[in-house]
């Protein structure tokens, strides 16, 4: 069984940069399609990168250009970098699978919290 603990957030300023982790545990990590989420208040849960097993990328149009999604499966970790961050990135971002039904996705982690204010 997969776990995902997810890492890196913080307050940052528009146009500040940050870099989230996704550790992984579990051996079937190398061969899923792994995506960030995000979740802002009152908002649904939103796709907003995902990376294949090969390290193919679909971006959201809202962060195209401006996140950039990798993966260590050695290190068994998805990354986010975040770059020219603004207001309307604050959310809760999350790593899960990609791709796959509902019924296949890893239990949620907690989550790690991204602000972006002046």
């Amino acid at each position: 069984q997969v776990q995902l603990v997810e890492s890196g957030g913080g307050l940052v300023q528009p146009g500040g940069s940050l870099r989230l982790s996704c550790a992984a545990s579990g051996s079937s990590f190398s061969m899923y399609v792994m995506g960030w989420y995000r979740q802002a208040p009152g908002k649904q849960r939103e796709l907003v990168a995902r990376i294949s097993n090969t390290g193919s990328t679909i971006y959201s149009d809202s962060v195209k250009g401006r996140f950039t999604i990798s993966r260590d499966n050695y290190k068994k970790t998805v990354y986010l970098q975040m770059n020219s961050l603004k207001p309307e990135d604050t959310a809760v971002y999350y790593c899960n699978r990609a791709a796959v039904p509902d019924s296949l996705m890893v239990s949620w982690g907690q989550g790690t919290q991204v602000t972006i204010s002046s």
